[in-house]
């Protein structure tokens, strides 16, 4: 396939994601917007409940994403039959792993204080967390429909669904927060009613297509009354552990982050809680070209077609490149403009558009890390990516960080520029493993 055809294939696979994947953010990005019209005092609050929550979420995610390229393979090898049994292991899996999720966060919840964070907003934040937690089940049931028809190269219902709910959300959200047309006036609390309830909404919504479409009649899906087969819950849980632990170690180390910008002050865990969002509306669009990049190199995997394979993990690579070129200059160009979408204080504004100079800076490697780690769940290769993922942040970029905020006088720039040094190691060392493996595979190929 010519390169600009793998351009297009690749686009109109991803850019649903990508919106789906936006609207995933958007949640947070709209609570933050409106919380912050309540002030730094709240914003700061739901951003430590936030950057809790979302070390949880994005763990579970990474299990849901586990059935995805095993999907895409049975599909592209012909193997329908194994689709519905894939299905039904994998809703299995996801809504068990809520159950624990939620316990983990219940226990948490309980020992705030560790986190050493100013009293006020610790006192402000656990209620918001434990709402928040309660939409990881709605959220997980959500995520194995959507992972499974994104299998089967189907991204746009997904997109559709999420973007109603978050037009739900921002409406609840106004209606919630402020008591507005009688409701009861929550405060910053109704943000997190608001996303409860507009996941349960998605949850329904995208089961309730998948089940009565007579597109997926002919998979004969179940959620009810199958037996575990423990051999495909392995194959999933083999690719979903590792990419959940890949999650699991970028954003913690985001959210560790928030917790040393609250050592700092309210105001530079409110600047950082600013920039880390729009940051992750770039990032979280680019999660939309890993997954094309990781469906059409499972799709080729399964056909055998190894030169295919590798033209799409490159082409996924360039593209991703030159987006978050575009959101970096972005960045630079509108750093004074766009936290005052958010709050109306001064200081706050000046510290976070620093930080967007920075953000916009790693915005390339944060782009090639992604598509890399998704590339390679296409090759069922996870295990050393998870490690590189773990040594370049908690090895070197938050120590780093550490190092230049609190020894070196940086201040909350220093966090970030470790942060940008964890970023640019991760990125290079995936696209090379996957330039390795992939020629790997073609030599292999040729020599059969």
């Amino acid at each position: 396939m010519a390169v600009r055809e793998q351009v297009n294939t690749t686009f109109l696979l991803a850019y649903p994601v990508m919106l789906s994947q936006l609207g995933q953010v958007a949640v947070g990005v709209a609570d933050s917007m409106m919380v912050g019209r309540l002030g730094a005092l709240e914003l700061a609050a739901s951003s430590l409940a936030n950057s809790i929550f979302f070390v949880i979420l994005m763990f579970g995610i990474g299990i849901s994403m586990g059935l995805t390229p095993l999907v895409s393979k049975s599909f592209g090898k012909g193997k329908t039959h194994q689709i519905s049994r894939l299905f039904s292991n994998s809703l299995l899996i996801n809504f068990s792993t809520s159950l624990v999720l939620f316990g983990v966060v219940l226990l948490f919840s309980q020992n705030l204080s560790i986190l050493n964070q100013p009293k006020e907003v610790e006192v402000l934040a656990l209620p918001f967390l434990l709402i928040i937690t309660a939409s990881l089940l709605p959220l997980m049931v959500f995520q194995t429909f959507k992972q499974l028809v994104e299998g089967l190269s189907q991204t746009k219902q997904a997109m559709f669904i999420t973007i109603a709910a978050n037009l739900v959300n921002v409406f609840l959200n106004w209606l919630f927060i402020w008591g507005n047309w009688g409701f009861p006036e929550l405060g910053f609390l109704g943000a997190a009613w608001a996303t409860l309830i507009s996941r349960i909404l998605m949850m329904v919504l995208m089961g309730a297509y998948v089940l009565y479409s007579k597109r997926y009649a002919d998979f004969g899906l179940r959620i009810l009354r199958f037996k575990p087969n423990w051999t495909l819950c392995k194959r999933v849980l083999k690719i979903g552990i590792p990419t959940g632990f890949q999650f699991i170690f970028e954003v913690s180390a985001f959210s560790a982050a928030a917790i040393m910008m609250g050592w700092i002050g309210v105001n530079a865990l409110a600047g950082h809680q600013i920039a880390l969002n729009l940051a992750s509306i770039s990032y979280m669009m680019a999660t939309g070209l890993a997954t094309a990049g990781m469906i059409r190199v499972s799709h080729y995997i399964g056909k055998e077609d190894y030169k295919g394979m590798r033209e799409a993990g490159m082409v996924a690579f360039g593209m991703v490149a030159t987006f978050m070129f575009v959101c970096a200059l972005l960045f630079f160009l509108l750093r004074f403009l766009l936290p005052t979408l958010y709050i109306d204080d001064p200081q706050v504004i000046s510290l976070a558009a620093s930080l967007l100079v920075l953000a916009g800076l790693f915005q390339l490697s944060d782009g090639i890390q992604v598509v890399g780690l998704g590339v390679l769940r296409g090759l069922e290769d996870v295990k050393v990516p998870t490690i590189v993922t773990f040594l370049a942040y908690w090895g070197l970029g938050l120590p780093l960080g550490y190092l230049l905020a609190f020894k070196l006088g940086f201040a909350e720039k220093g966090i970030w520029i470790g942060l940008l040094i964890g970023l640019t190691l991760t990125a290079g060392m995936l696209l090379y493993r996957f330039n390795r493996l992939s020629k790997k595979k073609i030599n292999a190929s040729n020599l059969s």
